[in-house]
């Protein structure tokens, strides 16, 4: 079989929201059983049929890098967690609907992996100072998920949903809201699957088909992987970084 082409895509959150679980679903389409705390980083890989039932389909490979740690770290471990921020080509931005503070520090997150270049200044960034002009000439493709939507009470549904659509508004992307422990929130032909699957569609048009892929180009698998990752298969090993 030939070897097939690949994009890279991180997934941010806050530790405990529910990234490795949401990456498990994706990559295996089964519930993670016993999820474990991510140290440094933990990469999966998912197929993905591009342009699905068109003349133009294609199969490619999406890498999932599932990056621990806090927003709140320390400068010196921002500095070497960069390393995972490079040569990316999307970004899975992950939190915790029943945790305001999760949700809001997706402003974060999203500062340090697409300001990777520029040192840390250590201002608190938050939805009430964010500006959107920030990321006006941003290219990467970003995708808002959502976790323990069935732990929200009915009554509170409506307004909690709200304020994340408007969480996924500034950043110019879609969002998807669901339980990483119910596989039927992915469900083939289901709204989710839909945003997925143009969310990763966007990603490879970035890549292969855009004037401007070039700049996120990906190096090969084995040289765009730190040395202490193997390939082993559809799924790779965890990658401990001790700061």
């Amino acid at each position: 079989m030939a070897a097939l082409d690949r994009v890279k895509v991180l997934v941010l959150g806050d530790s405990g929201v529910g990234k490795s679980s949401l990456v498990h679903l994706l990559c295996h389409n089964q519930v993670l059983g016993n999820p474990s705390w991510t140290v440094g980083c933990s990469v999966e890989v998912r197929i993905h049929d591009y342009k699905e039932g068109t003349p133009e389909e294609k199969t490619y490979y999406i890498e999932l890098w599932d990056v621990g740690g806090s927003v709140d770290a320390a400068t010196s471990v921002k500095r070497t967690r960069a390393v995972f921020y490079k040569l990316l080509n999307g970004i899975i931005l992950v939190h915790d609907l029943t945790n305001k503070k999760s949700s809001q520090n997706l402003y974060r997150w999203s500062l340090e992996a697409l300001n990777r270049d520029v040192p840390p200044t250590g201002v608190l960034v938050t939805n009430r100072d964010y500006d959107r002009e920030q990321f006006a000439d941003n290219q990467i493709p970003l995708l808002v998920i959502g976790t323990n939507l069935d732990h929200i009470p009915e009554t509170k549904r409506n307004e909690v949903l709200t304020r994340t659509a408007f969480l996924a508004e500034d950043f110019n992307a879609e969002e998807i809201n669901l339980d990483c422990t119910n596989p039927r929130f992915l469900a083939a032909g289901s709204s989710n699957a839909v945003k997925l699957s143009r969310f990763f569609d966007k990603v490879i048009e970035k890549r292969y088909f855009s004037r401007d892929g070039s700049q996120f180009c990906m190096m090969p698998f084995s040289s765009s992987l730190p040395s202490s990752l193997r390939y082993e298969g559809k799924s790779l090993p965890s990658m401990e970084m001790i700061a």
